[in-house]
């Protein structure tokens, strides 16, 4: 590797490393969202290197058009050049920020339209064999119950769920604190059978070392060695459940979420109130969810309805 390109390594290495973490620090993004920032941006990395471009801020909305270009050429899906290309927006908005370029070049650039999959849910009879799937004998399915309970009860996502603390839970108001992204907060509802199986969890789970020994926040959910559950290990535990309760469709823990909302919905709840629990910051991407509840009526209407055919 020549000095120029050793020096140009640093330079955008440098860049990466800040912009990350600012994101870290300043717009609270989560493990998960700053993992993919990396991938991303030492993809632009590489290829701006390649095309001559020493610092970050030498790139022109032409070389990155071409990059954007490369992508497509490459056979990524849309949904994936779209989080890149705004990853690339979002680094150069950074570097607006710290002055190293003047205008962002990846502005120009439009995303690629998506095709809004609509979410897959389970339905009320698969939720309640899921629910019923954790054998309360042991402190394991009694933790397993609560966990599933509450993910229903409150449309939490998986990494919100393993961040819970005791102190997060009211179980006199039946809510929870979730901290959600962008470190935004907000109400969950805890209803009355999740409250139940968590009273149930709590009079077995054993308190962990770091918190009894440093006066440390206590995880809500641990694992059998008394550490905080990983997103990892609700994935397995669920795919466990859903096995036992002979649901053979591929689900993953955002299924239930996606279950929450859509029955919420289909019982008539106020699409606002929807997009609160569920924390999101825009109506439009609540409204997918009303998609799927105007699939089903029309569902009904086609099987139901004699002048429908």
């Amino acid at each position: 590797m020549g000095l120029r390109r050793a020096a140009s390594q640093e330079t955008f290495t440098g860049a990466i490393e800040r912009f990350l973490r600012f994101m870290a620090s300043e717009r609270g993004a989560s493990p998960l969202t700053l993992k993919s920032y990396r991938e991303d941006l030492l993809q632009l990395q590489e290829f701006l290197i390649s095309a001559a471009c020493s610092v970050p801020g030498e790139a022109s909305s032409t070389i990155l058009r071409r990059f954007a270009g490369g992508l497509h050429a490459t056979g990524y899906a849309p949904s994936t050049v779209a989080r890149k290309l705004a990853s690339m927006r979002s680094f150069y908005t950074f570097g607006q920020r710290e002055g190293w370029v003047v205008a962002n070049p990846a502005k120009p650039l439009r995303s690629p339209k998506r095709a809004r999959k609509l979410p897959k849910f389970l339905t009320g009879d698969e939720i309640s064999r899921l629910l019923a799937a954790p054998q309360p004998t042991a402190a394991g399915g009694l933790r397993d119950r609560a966990i599933l309970e509450l993910m229903y009860s409150s449309g939490v996502r998986v990494q919100e769920l393993v961040t819970l603390n005791d102190a997060d839970l009211d179980t006199r108001g039946g809510t929870i604190r979730v901290r959600g992204k962008g470190r935004r907060e907000r109400m969950g509802i805890v209803g009355s059978h999740a409250h139940k199986a968590i009273r149930e969890w709590l009079a077995v789970r054993p308190l962990t070392r770091q918190a009894m020994a440093h006066n440390a926040p206590q995880p809500l959910f641990t694992n059998r060695f008394g550490n905080r559950l990983s997103v990892r290990g609700i994935g397995r535990l669920l795919e466990k459940h859903l096995a036992t309760a002979d649901l053979l469709r591929r689900a993953s823990p955002h299924t239930l979420r996606h279950s929450f909302a859509t029955h919420l919905l289909d019982a008539g709840a106020d699409i606002r109130s929807v997009q609160e629990l569920l924390g999101h910051k825009s109506l439009v991407t609540t409204q997918i969810y009303t998609h799927v509840t105007t699939t089903k009526l029309l569902d009904v209407f086609a099987k139901a309805h004699p002048r429908a055919r």
